[in-house]
């Protein structure tokens, strides 16, 4: 299948608007760009993990890191908490405590409400976009859009 969004054009925009008000907020959008690298690489989304490192700014160190950031000293704390944040978001489903106490407390000590805010509807795009290339089988550099 073509990706829905060239199917139905008109859907694309209001996606497009929202993740511009949000890289527009208060996180830094090297760390919007970590959380979606993360979460494309938990759902195996090649088209986002090509089309983000495509564009980044981040080091090749870094980059390589982000699967294992929990290991790695490449990362400050707040992207920490943000990175620990998307995996659950992103995994929701894999636990019974969906998103924990003591990740919120973490993502909060580094985040007011409106960061918090900007990174879970940040998150959830990037899902959003996961989403679509995975089901409908986007190749990774062949834009469909």
């Amino acid at each position: 299948m073509k990706n829905p969004a060239a199917i139905i054009p008109q859907a694309m925009e209001p996606l497009v608007a929202l993740g511009k008000i949000i890289s527009s907020g208060p996180v830094p959008a090297g760390t919007l760009e970590l959380v979606h690298l993360r979460t494309s690489q938990i759902n195996g989304c090649a088209v986002c993990i090509d089309m983000h490192i495509s564009q980044t700014k981040e080091t090749p160190q870094r980059l390589a890191a982000i699967a294992v950031w929990r290991d790695a000293p490449f990362f400050t704390e707040a992207e920490r908490a943000a990175l620990a944040l998307a995996e659950s978001v992103t995994r929701i489903a894999d636990e019974s405590d969906r998103v924990p106490d003591a990740v919120w407390a973490e993502a909060a000590r580094h985040y007011d409400e409106p960061a918090l805010a900007s990174l879970v509807l940040y998150i959830s795009v990037a899902n959003l976009y996961n989403r679509i290339n995975v089901a409908t089988r986007q190749i990774a550099g062949a834009r469909s859009w």
